[in-house]
């Protein structure tokens, strides 16, 4: 079990470091949405619906790129400190749409889930969850 624990943290690490240097590839599967209501509050999150996209992070370029029917490029402004504890690892990038809207993009790997990993890309009004794999 200690090694495949540790096997695991070590592709993550590899995964932040590769962040930096090179372009990294994601496929996803599905795709859910939530927006604030009226109040200001959360709407419960929508069922996930199929999708599947190319979701690519460009390190040396600073840019995330979502291939969906209508592209959606994102230049990285500010790469997040990486969090991790026994349920997820959590890989943040502060970043600026092609409308110059603000964001924050998470590439989330859910531990106790077989490691099953998301993409949320997170605006002040309304938020994007992709499964993704690769």
């Amino acid at each position: 079990m200690k090694s495949l624990r540790l096997l695991i943290m070590l592709a993550f690490f590899g995964l932040c470091n590769q962040v930096h240097s090179q372009t990294i590839l994601f496929k996803t599967s599905a795709v859910s949405v939530t927006e604030k209501n009226v109040k200001g509050n959360w709407n419960k999150w929508s069922d996930f619906v199929d999708a599947q996209l190319l979701i690519s992070i460009d390190g040396k370029k600073n840019r995330i790129v979502v291939n969906s029917p209508d592209i959606q490029v994102f230049s990285i402004k500010a790469y997040g400190e990486v969090t991790e504890d026994e349920d997820q690892k959590i890989v943040p990038f502060e970043c600026v749409d092609n409308n110059g809207s603000k964001c924050t993009i998470l590439i989330i790997t859910r531990i106790k889930e077989k490691n099953r990993m998301q993409c949320y890309i997170n605006y002040s009004e309304v938020k994007f969850v992709y499964n993704i794999y690769n």
